[in-house]
């Protein structure tokens, strides 16, 4: 797999039936390992290993419905009142990202309700930070650390 824009992390990797699969530490078990799984892989290490985040908090890949569509979003950051912290968009590292990566996400944020978005596709990083009050989300250089 490609390098990626995050820090070298430790990855425990299976090879059956001609495919190679990474363990993913919140699901406890092991996903086939494609282009935006390794993405999503470093993303979570780094929101864990950098940035802080407990694993109690973090949510990968569950069904949502917005505007009566089901929707997968890649991670989920809950803070401990059971609100919603962040959501992390996950590409392949060949998916450019653009306006409509940011609309994508910004429709699951009108379910879920998210301070902060974070969009990637392991090279390059945008992170937002939502004002509800004027209904815009504001860039930022990281997102802040996991903090009580």
């Amino acid at each position: 797999m490609q390098d990626l824009n995050f820090p070298k992390f430790s990855f425990r990797l299976k090879s059956s039936e001609n495919k190679i699969s990474i363990f993913d530490c919140i699901r406890k078990k092991f996903v086939v390992l494609q282009p935006e799984e390794w993405v999503r892989q470093h993303c979570l290490m780094y929101l864990m290993e950098v940035k802080g985040f407990p694993k109690s908090l973090i949510n990968i890949e569950k069904e949502l419905i917005v505007n009566d569509l089901k929707k997968r979003y890649d991670i989920v950051i809950f803070n401990t009142d059971g609100s919603i912290h962040l959501i992390v968009e996950c590409k392949a590292p060949s998916i450019t990202i653009n306006q409509q990566t940011f609309d994508q996400i910004a429709q699951y944020n009108q379910v879920l309700n998210a301070t902060y978005l974070m969009v990637t596709n392991g090279l390059n990083h945008y992170y937002c930070q939502m004002d509800f009050v004027n209904e815009r989300y504001d860039f930022l250089r990281d997102i802040p650390d996991y903090s009580l």
